[in-house]
């Protein structure tokens, strides 16, 4: 089972999460997609592949009121799951993902794959990878 956790402030990680998921389908595995705001910790760290999403905010980081606190509760429990991280940013070079990234690997985790959009979701190919690679994992 994969299971997809996202939040998205104008709808452009919403739409790349939507991507994923019928790319996981596609490849013939179990998913199920879920806001951050809508589930727990503990039920997200409770399965095998997890895949993350959030776009930068600020100053390239996690949005800070609802997906910062919930990452940093999950991130104890992310040792030895296969995680893959989305999202979208609007400036700057995309420093968050490699931030994000970095936190997930320090934690224990193994990073299946990463997909990030300037704006509004134009590359469908990092998306289906990623959905791939978590119906693979």
């Amino acid at each position: 089972m994969v299971e997809i956790v996202y939040w998205s402030g104008t709808g452009n990680t919403e739409a790349m999460a939507q991507e994923i998921e019928a790319a996981v389908k596609a490849a013939g595995a179990d998913v199920e997609s879920v806001r951050f705001e809508d589930t727990s910790v503990d039920a997200v760290a409770s399965k095998d592949v997890i895949l993350l999403g959030c776009p930068a905010m600020g100053a390239e980081e996690l949005e800070e009121t609802i997906v910062e606190p919930f990452f940093a509760e999950l991130l104890p429990k992310l040792s030895g799951k296969k995680v893959g991280l989305f999202g979208s940013y609007g400036w700057g070079t995309g420093e968050w993902m490699d931030v994000w990234k970095q936190r997930t690997e320090d934690a224990g985790a193994v990073v299946i794959g990463t997909a990030i959009v300037n704006e509004t979701p134009n590359n469908a190919e990092e998306c289906a990878a990623l959905g791939q690679a978590a119906a693979q994992a």
